[in-house]
């Protein structure tokens, strides 16, 4: 495997979770990294507790304004991207087709799907540039199989990003481009809060960890420039993938 000695990399959805801890291995294994996310104090939180340095911008990834004020930021500070994890995401407590507010459709919608889209679309240049680049994007299993857990917006809002992923996969591969969708299954993060129904202390504990996610993430992003993972499925061990 590749070193990622001098790697810079740009995390969304930085300030907990996936994207933190990912944010966190990344700077351990030699990268220099860059998190964004909506709240500043969050990234704050993220950026004292690592022992490596990293650095933040706060930002709302569904605006593009915002965006491209960020990888303009991160060009500064960094150089350029060389990395790119888009692990934003939100979802919502009312979820079915019944109960759904239109206004929670755009707002996943936003943040999952078109977040992803303009974060990829300020990369591609400088990595088109350098003919080198990885990107990761945290999707979901709810991206491939359309289960009544993750409700109707939060699943169109991962198929999207899922297809996003791959398209542009297949389309910048010519140019040493590589993108990887990662779908994981139950993972114990803020998110969790959202839920219908309360998650049990007992549960949390048993499921993925962000840990996990980022380990999958550091596998992906050290393999030779060689190697492509268009997707990568990592559930928990009891957790049912039919």
């Amino acid at each position: 495997m590749s070193t990622l000695e001098g790697k810079t990399a740009l995390v969304t959805g930085g300030g907990s979770g996936i994207g933190a801890e990912i944010a966190r291995t990344l700077a351990e294994n030699g990268c220099r990294v860059a998190i964004t996310g909506r709240r500043e104090s969050r990234l704050q939180e993220v950026v004292d507790s690592s022992p490596q340095e990293i650095i933040f911008r706060a930002s709302d990834v569904g605006n593009r304004e915002d965006v491209a004020a960020l990888f303009s930021w991160a060009r500064e500070e960094l150089g350029s991207v060389d990395i790119l994890v888009n692990s934003a995401g939100i979802n919502i407590a009312k979820r079915s087709m019944a109960d759904l507010d239109p206004a929670d459709w755009d707002k996943l919608l936003q943040i999952n799907a078109t977040g992803a889209y303009n974060c990829i679309r300020e990369a591609l240049p400088q990595m088109r540039e350098k003919l080198d680049g990885v990107i990761v994007n945290i999707s979901s299993v709810a991206g491939i199989r359309a289960g009544l857990l993750g409700g109707v917006a939060y699943n169109t809002s991962k198929f999207a990003m899922s297809a996003l992923s791959l398209t542009v996969g297949e389309e910048e591969s010519q140019n040493g481009i590589r993108l990887t969708s990662i779908y994981p299954g139950e993972v114990e993060t803020p998110i969790l809060d959202e839920r219908p129904v309360p998650v049990s202390a007992e549960h949390r504990a048993r499921i993925l960890q962000p840990e996990d996610l980022a380990a999958a993430a550091l596998m992906v992003i050290s393999l030779p420039a060689r190697a492509r993972v268009p997707e990568l499925v990592m559930i928990p061990t009891t957790q049912s993938f039919t």
